[in-house]
C-alpha cells in the first residue's frame, strides 16, 4: 500500500471511530429522550419543528456549500497558500452567515403558517400542537445560525487534511442535547442526589439542549482552526474567483439537497395525518439506519473526498479507478451484513435498550416497522455517499442534482401509491425512501461507469456477488436462530453465528482479496 493509501486508511479508521463514538452518544441521547417523552405528540412536535431549520442548514452550509467548498478550498490551500485559502474561507463564511440570518428571520416570522398550511410541515396536527411546533422551530433557528459557521469550519479543517476535531464535533453536539434532556426538560432531576436541579422546561428544554450542543459543535473546532493559521477578515466578495467557483458548484447542489429535504418535509407532512407517533417512529427508524451508514459509509466517503478531489485535479483516472473500485467493494461488504442483521435484531434491541419510562412495547412496534423499512435501503444510501462525492470531486454538480430531483419525485410518487393501495401505513413512507435512494445510487454509478469508466465494473460486481451470497447465508442463520430460540437469546446467538458465517463465505467466495482503498 502506498503512503497515500496508508494515510487514507488511517483517516477513514479515525473518522469511523469518532463517528462510532458519536453514534453511541447519539443512541444514549435518543434512549434518554424516548424514556422521558415516549413516542408521543410532544416528541412529534419536536421532530417536526426540526424540518425547516435543518433545511436551511443543509442548503446553505451543512450540505450543499460544504460539499462544493472542500474541493475548491483544498486547491487554494495547495496552490495559493494558506493565507489566500483562509481569505476565501472568510468570504464564503461571512456570506453564508448573512444569508442564513436573513432567511431565519423570514422563517421565524412565518413559522405558524408554514406549519399549518396544507402543503406545510404538519397540517394533520391539532392546532395546539401546531402552535408548539412553531415555537420550537423559532428556537431551533438559533442553533441553525451557529451551524452555518460550524459546518464551514468542518470543511476548512478537512481541506487541511485535519479530521480529528470535525469528527469530535457531533459528539459534543449530542452531549448538549443530553444535557437538555436530563437537566432542562424533566420535572424531577435523575441527579438530585448530586444536587443537580431539574428545570422542568419540558420539550422546550430539548431545544435549549440543541442550542447548547450547537455552541459546543462550533467551539470544539476553533483551536484547530487557529492552529492552521486562520485569521478572520471582514467583508464579502462575490467577485472573488474562488467564491464564484464555490457558488457555481453550490447552485446545483442546493437543488439536489433541497430535493432531499423536500422529500423529508413531504414525508412528515403525510405522516402527520397518520396518527400520534408516526412522525417520531420515522425519525427513530431513520436514526437506527443512520448508525451503520454514518460509521461505515460517511466515514469512508469523508476520507475519500479530498483524495478524489486531488486525483481529479490532475486527471489521474487510473488511481481514481483503483480507489473507487476498492471503496465500492468494501462499502457493500461492510454495509450488507449490517442491513441484514439490523432487520432481524431491531425489535429485540429496542426491547432491551429503549423500553422503559414512557417508551412502551407499543412504541417498539411502531419504531421497528420504520427501522426495518429504512434498513433495507442501507446499502443504497451508503453507495450514494461514494457516487455523489465522486461527481463533486470531478467538479460535476449537475448530474447528482438531476438524480436527486428524480429520486425525490420517485419517493413522493411511491409514497402516495403505498398510502392509497397498501396497508403499510407510515412504514410505506420509509420503504418509498429506500426504493428511491437505492435507484438514485444505482443510476449515478451507471453514469460514472458509462461516462468515465470510473471503476472496474467486473471487480465490483464480483465483490458484490460474494457479499450477496454471504448475506443470504447470514439471513438463513439468523432466521433459524430466531425460530429455535427467539427473543434476546436467539438474537445474541444468531448474531454471533451469522457474522461468523458471513465472514467465512465472503472469504471463500471472493476471488480477489478485499483491501482498504489506496490512491
Amino acid at each position: 500500500m502506498t503512503a497515500r493509501g496508508r494515510f487514507l486508511a488511517r483517516t477513514a479508521l479515525l473518522i469511523a471511530v469518532f463517528f462510532g463514538l458519536d453514534k453511541v452518544v447519539a443512541l444514549l441521547r435518543t434512549v434518554i429522550i424516548a424514556r422521558v417523552f415516549g413516542v408521543s405528540a410532544l416528541l412529534d412536535a419536536f421532530n417536526a419543528a426540526n424540518n425547516i431549520p435543518d433545511l436551511l442548514f443543509v442548503l446553505i452550509s451543512g450540505g450543499s456549500l460544504a460539499m462544493a467548498f472542500i474541493p475548491v478550498l483544498s486547491e487554494y490551500f495547495g496552490q495559493h497558500g494558506r493565507a489566500e485559502g483562509w481569505r476565501l474561507f472568510c468570504h464564503v463564511a461571512n456570506l453564508a452567515f448573512v444569508i442564513t440570518a436573513a432567511l431565519s428571520a423570514v422563517v421565524a416570522f412565518f413559522a405558524l403558517p408554514l406549519v399549518q398550511s396544507r402543503f406545510g410541515i404538519a397540517p394533520g396536527f391539532e392546532p395546539t400542537q401546531q402552535r408548539l411546533v412553531a415555537e420550537l422551530m423559532r428556537l431551533n433557528l438559533i442553533a441553525t445560525l451557529l451551524f452555518s459557521l460550524s459546518g464551514l469550519v468542518i470543511g476548512g479543517l478537512q481541506a487541511n487534511q485535519h479530521f480529528l476535531l470535525p469528527a469530535l464535533a457531533p459528539v459534543m453536539y449530542n452531549l448538549g442535547q443530553i444535557f437538555g434532556a436530563l437537566v432542562l426538560a424533566p420535572e424531577h432531576s435523575p441527579f438530585s442526589h448530586w444536587q443537580i436541579p431539574a428545570y422542568g422546561l419540558g420539550v422546550h428544554g430539548l431545544v435549549y439542549g440543541v442550542i447548547i450542543g450547537a455552541c459546543l459543535h462550533l467551539g470544539v473546532q476553533l483551536p484547530a482552526l487557529f492552529r492552521y493559521g486562520f485569521r478572520w477578515t471582514v467583508g464579502i466578495s462575490v467577485r472573488h474567483p474562488g467564491v464564484l467557483r464555490v457558488l457555481a458548484l453550490m447552485g446545483p447542489r442546493i437543488v439536489g439537497m433541497g430535493a432531499f429535504q423536500a422529500s423529508e418535509l413531504i414525508r412528515d407532512n403525510l405522516a402527520s395525518r397518520l396518527g400520534e407517533g408516526a412522525v417520531t417512529a420515522l425519525t427513530y427508524g431513520w436514526f437506527i439506519m443512520q448508525v451503520p451508514e454514518t460509521i461505515i459509509a460517511t466515514a469512508i466517503g469523508t476520507a475519500l473526498l479530498p483524495t478524489l478531489a486531488c486525483l481529479a485535479a490532475r486527471d489521474d483516472r487510473v488511481e481514481i479507478s483503483r480507489t473507487l473500485t476498492s471503496a465500492l467493494r468494501i462499502m457493500v461488504v461492510l454495509t450488507l451484513p449490517a442491513a441484514v442483521s439490523g432487520v432481524f435484531l431491531t425489535r429485540p434491541a429496542l426491547q432491551l435498550v429503549f423500553e422503559g419510562g414512557f417508551f412502551t412495547s407499543a412504541g417498539t412496534d411502531l419504531v421497528t416497522v420504520a427501522a426495518q423499512m429504512f434498513l433495507v435501503g442501507l446499502v443504497g444510501h451508503s453507495l450514494l455517499e461514494l457516487a455523489a462525492r465522486t461527481f463533486y470531486a470531478w467538479g460535476d454538480a449537475v448530474t447528482p442534482t438531476v438524480a436527486a430531483v428524480l429520486a425525490m419525485a420517485l419517493q413522493v410518487g411511491v409514497s402516495l401509491v403505498f398510502l392509497r393501495n397498501t396497508g403499510l401505513g407510515f412504514g410505506g413512507l420509509a420503504l418509498a425512501n429506500t426504493l428511491a435512494f437505492s435507484a438514485q445510487a444505482v443510476g449515478l454509478l451507471v453514469v460514472l461507469y458509462w461516462r468515465r469508466r470510473a471503476f472496474n465494473a467486473g471487480a465490483v460486481l464480483r465483490g458484490w456477488g460474494a457479499a450477496a451470497l454471504a448475506a443470504g447465508c447470514m439471513a438463513a442463520v439468523l432466521a433459524t436462530s430466531f425460530r429455535l430460540a427467539g427473543g434476546l437469546p436467539g438474537a445474541a446467538t444468531g448474531a454471533v453465528l451469522a457474522l461468523a458465517v458471513y465472514g467465512l463465505v465472503v472469504r471463500v467466495a471472493a476471488k480477489e482479496r478485499f483491501s482498504i482503498p489506496s490512491a
